[in-house]
């Protein structure tokens, strides 16, 4: 057997494998967040199934695993008690059109220009939201929904004293069962073993908890949609739809740049993917889903359990169909409270602690930003979050540029004469001038694409008097990126400013103070006994 047939076999094994296991994490999500939306359980299937299928064959990303999200379920909820279902669907297809014309007009890229204050402000935003709307779930209470955040949780805490205890022990089974299971296995997915354990506890004892109700025994077909051709409905429905297909392209995005970080293998197309996304977003309507978008757990689960490759994002949809003909008749008896659970822990986890602890050790501005976002997104709507977030972002970049002239990456700089061919080729020597700021990250992410074979990174900081923390992670990616690629990270002529905000964030200390020198004549020296080059010969222009 030829290698590149092994290599085939390979491939295929770990997308079956990557697949199946993204599948069965995916089946209690998919109910949960369907639930979290306001809509029918089989909802949350029929979307995995579908758009998982369609986003897989399409998208630009060949990992991205896509179904219901927490994130969209915040937006969704909100549309739902508003409008009702048969205008949601209107809204997603909507949506999938707006994906799909900013894919086609190229403008995937700029998501990654959006400031990591931003991104972590409104994250931890949804976090809070799903957390506190699983309240009702776990109280076992029977409240209607509420369009906003702050209202529902009031209607929640005034009614405490109907509290269901049974509902209470089983969403803290769940809870418990979720975050002690991986003690004893990481095969088989917490969340899934909660769930059964609770949906045979309340089916054996007779417990009078509120479950989620009869799924139907079949795989989703075609449907039409009411009020399609409305334009007064559709006029209505613009502003939702903008809300969807803003969010679907961001988390798709975020997600896909997530699967890049955790693969050396094929890096996604954003154009591509938000065209796949779209496309999604148009059928799954169509067949009584609900908008999705590219999910950052189950696409790293895929990667983690061997997927590689656009087949097992359909595996993940063809084996959600099949759970669906086998158990379905179970679905009846899961209890809303063991839903809860797994939003609750998913929602704690989605938190990021890191990019707090983080914003708080580097900037007071960019931890403003971020709080400013996260308390915008709860109490509003995650598109004005993003929007103030944005501006906020936008009007601190003004005060700094006001004080700082921003240069920008340069070229590859070009070594003087007598300096050997091999060191050349292998030492990449960067300029950045002016502050290090989320505008100029986007270079250097794209910088070992362009470059493969350098061995050598040197970044000339000299003229880089202060950095943001978008920048202070792009870095930490860049340095991530070049260690998984043997590749190796020199910095000189360290300002004080940003020497200071690397050694509070302990990216220094990962690099290591041996990369760091004064200048760059120096870095090319040290690296010239491992290039068997002599020093004499080394020399480049610091200005």
């Amino acid at each position: 057997m030829t290698r590149a047939n092994l290599l085939k076999i390979t491939n295929w094994r770990g997308d079956l494998t990557g697949g199946l296991t993204a599948a069965i994490v995916a089946l209690p999500l998919a109910l949960a967040f369907a639930v979290a939306s306001g809509v029918e359980p089989k909802a949350g299937l029929y979307t995995a199934i579908v758009a998982g299928i369609v986003a897989a064959v399409f998208g630009g990303s060949p990992v991205q695993i896509t179904g219901p999200t927490g994130a969209m379920a915040v937006i969704l909820i909100g549309i739902v008690a508003k409008y009702g279902i048969e205008k949601v669907w209107i809204a997603g297809v909507m949506a999938g059109i707006i994906q799909v014309a900013l894919g086609v007009a190229k403008l995937g890229r700029l998501v990654k220009f959006i400031p990591y204050p931003v991104t972590a402000g409104f994250t931890n935003g949804i976090a809070i939201i799903i957390f506190c709307g699983q309240l009702n779930n776990f109280f076992g209470l029977h409240l209607s929904r509420s369009e906003h955040f702050l209202p529902g949780l009031w209607a929640t805490l005034t009614h405490l004293e109907a509290i269901n205890w049974a509902a209470v022990g089983l969403t803290l089974m769940v809870i418990t069962t979720k975050l002690l299971w991986t003690q004893i296995t990481t095969g088989i997915p917490g969340s899934l073993v909660g769930l059964v354990l609770a949906t045979a506890i309340a089916a054996w004892l007779h417990l009078d908890v509120p479950t989620i109700g009869s799924i139907p025994q079949s795989l989703p077909i075609p449907q039409t949609i009411p009020h399609w051709n409305d334009f007064q409905l559709i006029q209505e429905l613009i502003s939702p739809a903008l809300a969807l297909a803003a969010l679907g392209s961001i988390e798709s995005l975020l997600s896909a740049v997530v699967a890049d970080g955790m693969t050396v293998s094929e890096k996604h197309n954003s154009d591509r993917e938000l065209i796949g996304q779209g496309l999604a977003n148009i059928i799954v309507p169509f067949f009584g889903g609900i908008p999705a978008t590219g999910a950052i757990a189950r696409t790293a689960v895929n990667v983690r359990a061997g997927g590689k490759t656009r087949l097992s994002g359909v595996i993940h949809g063809v084996a959600l169909a099949i759970i669906v003909l086998v158990l379905a008749p179970l679905a009846a008896q899961v209890p809303l409270a063991a839903l809860a659970g797994i939003l609750m822990v998913t929602s704690v986890r989605m938190i990021e602690w890191e990019a707090i602890g983080l914003l708080m050790r580097a900037t007071y501005s960019d931890f403003a930003v971020m709080i400013l976002t996260w308390l915008v997104t709860v109490c509003f709507d995650l598109v004005l979050a993003v929007e103030v977030g944005l501006i906020a972002a936008g009007a601190l970049f003004i005060k700094r540029m006001s004080d700082l002239s921003l240069g920008k990456v340069s070229e590859i700089e070009a070594f003087p004469p007598g300096v050997p061919l091999e060191l050349s080729k292998q030492i990449a020597v960067y300029r950045v001038d002016g502050p290090l700021f989320f505008g100029a990250a986007e270079r250097f992410v794209t910088f070992l694409r362009d470059e493969p074979e350098v061995k050598y990174l040197i970044l000339r900081l000299r003229f880089v008097p202060n950095m943001d923390t978008t920048g202070l992670v792009a870095l930490e990616d860049i340095y991530y990126d070049l260690k998984r690629r043997n590749c190796r990270l020199l910095l000189s002529g360290l300002q004080p400013q940003v020497k200071q905000m690397l050694e509070r964030s302990g990216l220094l200390d990962k690099i290591g103070k041996e990369n760091c020198f004064e200048t760059t004549d120096a870095a090319i020296c040290a690296l010239s006994p491992e290039l068997g080059c002599h020093q004499e010969l080394v020399s480049v222009r610091e200005n």
